[in-house]
């Protein structure tokens, strides 16, 4: 009936039909579910509806974002780095321990509240959105997945509090073949520690950094099931980041080489069991893509947040040109591609969240998402014209910003064939 689709439709109807101990719990668990289709005779509820928590920290990192760290973008972009009283701020919101537990310092929420606040943030600048969607989705929620009791107490607080993390994975020889890694801990029996030698490349945040997750083959003899996951303290002995990279885009974002050089660390800094980081490495950024997909849609809104005033106020031959039927059929097909992409990546949030399979899902929304962005990005400065081609505005910032999106943590030629094996096994 019709109280039943408007309730479906109107977050406020929603929150007026459930009761409140329903609003304290997420909408997309088996129990609330069940609870709501008893409420409203209704068995199915929409994927970009949030529930009362999300909606609030949807709200929150976009008053941040318009007002704190809007004024900064340009400034961070010119100069190649991330102001530090954002990153302050970053702390002091909360943003950077979302799903860390209360009791740890963090805000205690779920996964899909970490993809919303990246997706917000990365509306304003994408630079500052990689920071917070590495720490949250891979470093901390590989540290919560499988850290020991010791690492946990050690590191959460930390990182949910001050502390900057940093996930280094990939190696002059080892991008989209990550296992091919060159970098190798050996265990010294004399001293009961481990010795960590090698290189890193391309790691983002790198310079910032206070820990870093690194992974590093404990006994190459075994191939990548040698591969082992550390957590190592950047002021450690031995460890050296080299100079951020002169980017195209996310300029702001530090992106580093590190040479770990007899750096000793103590067993009890491996992340979970010795030989399994390959298995945790696959797991973390399954996940992780989603929070990539969340960046480019960001991206993507952030673009039509520039050109859908310019092309309502901008008149030529008398007529906004965002009137004339050529104009309205190309920002159309933009709006609904990036609702495409946003509907396919809280799908995956509310699979990954209700423990079901999503790995094909999460592949599909990276891939899908950078694509659109690339397109949303590219067609802005289209809309805009010459003053699209110059630095008045941000759009030539999110044009630069947004080719990574279709490269790091899995190209889009992985995407195709991790989705294309996944469909495979469905038909065989």
């Amino acid at each position: 009936n019709s109280t039943v689709l408007s309730s479906m439709l109107n977050l406020a109807l929603i929150k007026r039909t459930l009761p409140p101990s329903l609003l304290r719990r997420s909408f997309h668990s088996p129990s609330v579910q069940r609870s709501y289709a008893t409420e409203t005779k209704c068995h199915h509820f929409p994927l970009t509806t949030f529930t009362e928590e999300e909606e609030s920290v949807r709200s929150a990192v976009r008053d941040w974002a318009t007002n704190t760290l809007r004024p900064r973008v340009r400034e961070m972009d010119n100069h190649s780095q991330i102001c530090p009283n954002i990153v302050n701020d970053l702390f002091t919101h909360g943003f950077m321990g979302l799903e860390i537990p209360e009791e740890m310092g963090g805000m205690g929420l779920g996964f899909t509240s970490a993809c919303l606040a990246v997706e917000e943030i990365a509306r304003v600048d994408p630079s500052v959105a990689i920071m917070v969607d590495i720490h949250n989705t891979l470093t901390i929620n590989a540290i919560r997945f499988w850290g020991s009791s010791l690492l946990k107490e050690k590191w959460l607080p930390r990182l949910a509090t001050d502390t900057i993390s940093s996930f280094a994975l990939s190696e002059a020889g080892s991008g989209s073949d990550a296992f091919a890694m060159k970098t190798k801990a050996t265990f010294d029996d004399k001293r009961h520690c481990y010795v960590l030698n090698g290189s890193k490349l391309w790691i983002s945040s790198a310079k910032e950094a206070g820990v870093f997750l690194l992974f590093a083959n404990a006994d190459p003899s075994k191939g990548y099931k040698g591969i082992t996951a550390f957590l190592v303290d950047a002021n450690t002995e031995g460890v050296e980041v080299g100079k951020p990279e002169k980017k195209l885009g996310l300029r702001a974002s530090s992106t580093c080489p590190i040479t770990f050089d007899n750096v000793v660390v103590p067993p009890e800094n491996v992340l979970g069991t010795v030989g399994l980081g390959y298995k945790y490495c696959i797991n973390i950024l399954n996940e992780g893509r989603i929070g990539i997909a969340a960046q480019q849609i960001g991206i993507a809104k952030g673009c039509l947040d520039i050109a859908m005033p310019y092309l309502n106020e901008r008149k030529q031959f008398g007529t906004n040109i965002g009137s004339f039927q050529g104009m309205q059929h190309q920002y159309a097909q933009i709006a609904t591609e990036i609702h495409a992409a946003e509907v396919m990546m809280y799908n995956a949030c509310r699979l990954k969240e209700a423990g079901l399979p999503f790995v094909k899902e999460a592949s599909m929304c990276k891939l899908y998402s950078s694509q659109i962005a690339e397109r949303t990005a590219s067609k802005t400065i289209e809309w805009l014209g010459g003053i699209g081609f110059t630095q008045d505005l941000l759009a030539e910032k999110f044009y630069r910003d947004v080719k990574v999106g279709s490269i790091y943590e899995g190209t889009s030629n992985i995407q195709l064939q991790t989705i294309a094996k996944l469909i495979q096994l469905e038909y065989h």
